[in-house]
Formats: structure tokens, C-alpha cells, sequence
């Protein structure tokens, strides 16, 4: 028989050397082992496949949840925080006295001059102002309108570096200048939701606003605004105007756009900037470490994926376990034949353990591929960049192969606890 053929016995000194029952001790090299691993693997193809396929699902899962987490994370620092990681916002710290709340410090209104900072893009100061009588605003009449349109809207004071600070778009006309603030020009713009309430879409008659009992002329809209969204319902004044008519004293709100990754840097320095006597009257809102948002994202992801993955290679790994139970069953005669022949329980069990964790080697190197195949495909459906850790796929087969032995420790024990008398008569 093609199995006792390959089993070598070893001779010692001319003479064969024998266990106390007088059958010859044999042995298996790796090279043999392997083999007979192969063989037995191969044997029966189709139930190797499906066997194989539950730790091909659970390797492909974890390999596929950790790139497309790394991946994800890495997301963070070219789209998802782009607007989010580059502002930056200071505010004066407040106290309470006597009933009133009062700024610590007044926060200059020119901060574009101020914040000449490594790192800044675009800076921008605002406040609130309040008008006599209310904010009631209404549409000067036309000569084509058939009436007045008036409406209740915020009233806010801002510097000409507003606009960029906050990303926003002039739609119609035009933001205004230094100039304007400088020659404390009569002039307003609005947000696109004020104009479509006041009824103003076009700036070619030049329109102009009731403001109690002042008139100002409408020099711009703006809209499509990625910061400070409530703008989009708002009277903007030039910060001139507003300090000379309604006592705008200081901003109540500095908006920085920093560079990305700048961001932290100009937290730091943007308080002694704007407040060189007490940078600690100033609150500075800035975001999160984009290595610790990144992170966050990852673990997330991770945790949401790890568990299905685990599962699914407990899975696969019970399947391996009861396939290789279910093979010694049926080679209980072969397993017989081999221990008559001299072989070793070890032999056995060394056997039956190599050929699960093959087929647990194979699910790895499978799984490994279809995982990095799922990453580039989700990659490429999101418009991302794959991003691997290169040491998951590698460590993938490894992983397999220990599920497999894991799987294989039972049925390998028992198929070396038969013994060869009862094999042989149970496999005839």
C-alpha cells in the first residue's frame, strides 16, 4: 500500500529499532508530512472549498474592516474635516456684574492686520448690534414694486475679512471694503434669505433699506456660507457704520480659517495676538487633533467591523474542526494501518493537525486578497485613496494557519488516541 510505502523504518547499527510490542518505529519528515497533509487536503476538493470558506469570510472581513478604517481615517485630513479642522474662534471672556454681562476685553474690529500668523488664511470679526425701536427692516419702495416688504432680521456688524473667514459667496453685487469702513459709508449687505424676505433679487436699481428711520443702500448679497450659517437671515453692516451710528464697541466673535494642520498652532498664538495684555480674557475654540480624530474614526469603524469579522472566523473555525472530525471518522481504517505499520501517535496527530491548518493557510491567503480586493473596491466607489497597513495582509495567512491548528488540536487528539487493532477492525 501506497501508505505503509512511505513510511521509512529507521535502522540503528544493522539492526531495526522496535518499540516493546516489536513494531518497527517509523518516522515522517516534514517533507513527507506535508505531502500526506496535501494529499489528504486535496483529496476531497469540494468540501475543502467550503470549508475553507468560513475562514475565507472572516479573514477577507477583518483584512477589509481595518484598510477600509485606515483608509477612512485618512479621509479626515484631505475632505471630511476641511472645513471643520482649519476654524478657529475667539471670543472675550465675559463677567457678570451688577445685572450686566460685560466683556473682559475689547477685541480690536481691523484683526486682518493683527493676525499676520504662519498658518492663518483668512480672519474676519463680528458682533451683534442692536438698533432703536427693534430690528424691523424695510425695502425702500421701487418704482416697478407695488408696495413695501419688511421683515424682522439680525443686525450684525463685521469687518471686510468676514467673508473669506467664513467661506462664503457673493451671489449679487459686491462685499464691502476698508473703504467703505473707513469712510463709514451708509451701505449693507444681505444674507440671501433677508433678501428673498425683504423681496430683493436684483442690485441694478441700486435698492435701498429702512432701517428705523436711516436709509442704506444694498451693495451685495451673499450666501452659500460653510461658517456661521445664521448670516444667511442677517443685515451685515460695515463695522465704520455700525461703531459710529450704533456704539459697536469690539467684536463679540473672531472667525479664523487656518491652513490645514495649522490650526492648533494658530490657537496658540492668537490670543497674544489680539489681546497682547491678558491673551487669557480671550476663549478660543479650536478642533480636535486631526490625529486623534482620525484615530476615532478608525476605532469606531474597528469596533463596528471587528465583531462580525471574529464571529465569522469562529465560524470558520468550527467548520474546519467538524470537517477534520468527520475525516478521521472515515480514515479510521488508514489511521489503523499506519499505527500497525509503526507509526507513532504523534505521526498521526502531527498529520491530521498540518492538514487543517493548510486549509486554514489557504483561507488566510484567500482572504487576505479578497480584503485588500473589498478596501481598493470601496475606495474607488467613495472617490478615496486605499490606504493599507501593510503588515494586516501579511499577518492574514498567520492567522489562518493558527485558526486552523486551533480547530484541528481535538480531532488530531483523538484520531492519535485510536488504537491500531480497534482502527483496523472499525475501517474493514
Amino acid at each position: 500500500m501506497s501508505v505503509a510505502g512511505r513510511l521509512r523504518v529507521r535502522v540503528v547499527g544493522g539492526r531495526r529499532r522496535s518499540g516493546s510490542s516489536g513494531v518497527p518505529r517509523a518516522r515522517m519528515s516534514a517533507r513527507e508530512l506535508g505531502t500526506e497533509a496535501v494529499a489528504g487536503v486535496m483529496a476531497r476538493p469540494g468540501r475543502t472549498v467550503l470549508t475553507v470558506l468560513g475562514t475565507v469570510l472572516g479573514v477577507s472581513a477583518l483584512v477589509a474592516t481595518l484598510g477600509i478604517s485606515k483608509t477612512a481615517g485618512n479621509q479626515i485630513v484631505g475632505q471630511f474635516d476641511a472645513l471643520q479642522a482649519t476654524g478657529v474662534v475667539i471670543e472675550p471672556v465675559t463677567s457678570t456684574s451688577g445685572g450686566k454681562e460685560r466683556a473682559l476685553v475689547v477685541l480690536p474690529w481691523a484683526v486682518e492686520d493683527r493676525l499676520h500668523l504662519n498658518g492663518v488664511h483668512a480672519a474676519g470679526a463680528l458682533a451683534d448690534i442692536r438698533v432703536a425701536g427693534g430690528a424691523v427692516v424695510r425695502r425702500a419702495v421701487e418704482r416697478d414694486s407695488k408696495g413695501t416688504n419688511e421683515a424682522s432680521l439680525r443686525m450684525v456688524a463685521a469687518s471686510p475679512g468676514l467673508l473669506d473667514a467664513i467661506k462664503g459667496r457673493v451671489v449679487e453685487g459686491r462685499w464691502f471694503d476698508t473703504g467703505h469702513v473707513a469712510r463709514q459709508d451708509r451701505v449693507v449687505v444681505l444674507g440671501r434669505e433677508a433678501a428673498r424676505r425683504l423681496g430683493i433679487s436684483r442690485l441694478g436699481l441700486r435698492p435701498a433699506v429702512f432701517i428705523g428711520d436711516e436709509t442704506f443702500t444694498v451693495i451685495g448679497i451673499v450666501g452659500d456660507m460653510a461658517r456661521e450659517r445664521d448670516l444667511d437671515e442677517a443685515v451685515i453692516f460695515p463695522y465704520g457704520i455700525a461703531r459710529a451710528r450704533y456704539g459697536a464697541q469690539g467684536p463679540s466673535k473672531v472667525v479664523i480659517d487656518a491652513d490645514l494642520g495649522a490650526a492648533q498652532l494658530v490657537a496658540r498664538q492668537a490670543p497674544t495676538a489680539l489681546a497682547p495684555n491678558d491673551p487669557s480674557a480671550v476663549r478660543v475654540g479650536a478642533p480636535a487633533s486631526l490625529t486623534r480624530a482620525r484615530q476615532g474614526v478608525e476605532g469606531d469603524v474597528n469596533s463596528l467591523f471587528l465583531i462580525l469579522g471574529i464571529v465569522t472566523l469562529v465560524v470558520g473555525a468550527i467548520g474546519i474542526a467538524n470537517v477534520t472530525l468527520v475525516t478521521v471518522l472515515e480514515r479510521v481504517g488508514e489511521i489503523g494501518l499506519r499505527r500497525a505499520m509503526g507509526a507513532a501517535r504523534r505521526h498521526v496527530a502531527y498529520q491530521f493537525l498540518v492538514e487543517s491548518a493548510t486549509m486554514g493557510l489557504l483561507g488566510g491567503i484567500v482572504g487576505a486578497s479578497l480584503g485588500v480586493i473589498i478596501t481598493v473596491a470601496v475606495s474607488v466607489a467613495r472617490q478615496w485613496t486605499p490606504v493599507f497597513d501593510a503588515r494586516v495582509p501579511l499577518a492574514a495567512p498567520a492567522v489562518g494557519t493558527a485558526i486552523g491548528l486551533l480547530a484541528g488540536i481535538y480531532p488530531s487528539l483523538r484520531a492519535a488516541a485510536l488504537e491500531p487493532v480497534d482502527a483496523l477492525r472499525a475501517g474493514v
